[in-house]
């Protein structure tokens, strides 16, 4: 059968997007096809579109479709695949290629559609809530009480932080880059949120927790790792989980300058130094996890579980027509989105 997809064949721009059709192949053993119907939107995918995602290499290479959630109906299943039926609908997570009308992914890595999700509420879903809740609960483990400081609070990965900390009983503490996020941030469960477009960062967030941070999240890169460290309590771990601040908000392609200089003042953590400040510095991409069957399947059940039961609720969604890829793309690396981005094919 046909099928579209979006092929990026080299690193650039948003020029590299191409929409383009190509035969379906039938799902393989233990596989299920499905017929997306939203796909989610990540800041991984422009990172990947302009070459400088390692994992996208590694596994993969040039051409490449990015994307890494879908939610649609199963189109398909392979042999040995007992569990779903043509129709049924379903979300699921995959390591690229998401950006297509058809996916086809291990059985493992598809899930029933919450009765309380859309598609493109689920669509956004795993990528952001499985980012958060392995940065909070596989590699922090904050204590009920704990001071938390979670950078990019209005956007997927940092909204989900924040409703993950306040079910772990975390004082959560959010960081926006401009007014119009404040309300979003504290929907999501933030306590106190800074507004580092109109307030001091770092005077303010000293001010919130004066002794320190017990985990600080961040996917800044160096405009704030420094500091970020500097403000840990005494134990307190920093979580790393991208470097979005080495990378251009306009024009779509990288400033290589920028990015040696960034690179060059990005902190190296000193094992003694750790020792001596009773610290630790944590970092993942959750690229390199989706192999982790158990991992994924542990997480993802206890996140539906909490969505079931209404602790969850879905980031806020604004939905591109796949077709309109280069405008999603724009949009949220401008770093003016809220929620999460979706693409309708």
């Amino acid at each position: 059968m046909r099928a579209r997809k979006v092929v990026i064949r080299k690193a650039g721009g948003y020029e590299q997007l191409h929409l383009e059709e190509v035969n379906q192949d039938s799902p393989g053993i233990g596989e299920v096809r499905v017929a997306t119907e939203a796909i989610g939107v990540n800041y991984a995918d422009c990172v990947i579109r302009m070459g400088l995602y390692a994992s996208a290499k590694e596994y993969v290479g040039w051409p490449i479709t990015p994307g890494f959630e879908f939610a649609g109906h199963v189109d398909a299943v392979g042999p040995g695949v007992e569990d779903l039926a043509p129709g049924a609908r379903v979300f699921g997570v995959t390591r690229f290629g998401g950006y297509a009308t058809h996916v086809t992914v291990p059985r493992h890595q598809v899930f029933t559609l919450p009765a309380r999700l859309s598609m493109e509420q689920a669509a956004g879903f795993p990528t952001v809530f499985l980012t958060a809740y392995y940065a909070l609960f596989e590699l922090a483990h904050p204590r009920p009480g704990a001071n938390v400081l979670v950078h990019s609070a209005a956007g997927g990965v940092g909204g989900a932080l924040l409703q993950l900390g306040r079910i772990a009983g975390c004082r959560m503490v959010g960081v926006v880059g401009g007014t119009h996020k404040v309300e979003t941030a504290r929907a999501q469960g933030a306590e106190v949120v800074i507004d580092k477009s109109r307030e001091d960062l770092w005077s303010v967030a000293k001010k919130a927790a004066p002794r320190g941070y017990d985990v600080v999240l961040d996917a800044n890169g160096p405009s704030t790792l420094r500091d970020s460290y500097k403000h840990l309590a005494s134990p307190g771990k920093l979580v790393i989980y991208g470097f979005h601040s080495m990378l251009p908000r306009t024009g779509g392609r990288p400033n290589y300058a920028k990015l040696a200089w960034d690179w060059l003042r990005t902190p190296r953590f000193d094992p003694l130094t750790l020792t001596n400040d009773n610290t630790s510095v944590l970092a993942f991409n959750l690229s390199y996890l989706f192999e982790q069957r158990a991992v994924l399947e542990e997480s993802m059940a206890q996140l539906l579980g909490w969505l079931e039961e209404g602790k969850l609720v879905p980031p806020p969604v604004k939905s591109f027509p796949l077709d309109a890829v280069a405008d999603a793309h724009r949009a949220l690396e401008s770093g003016g989105t809220v929620g999460k981005l979706v693409l309708v094919p």
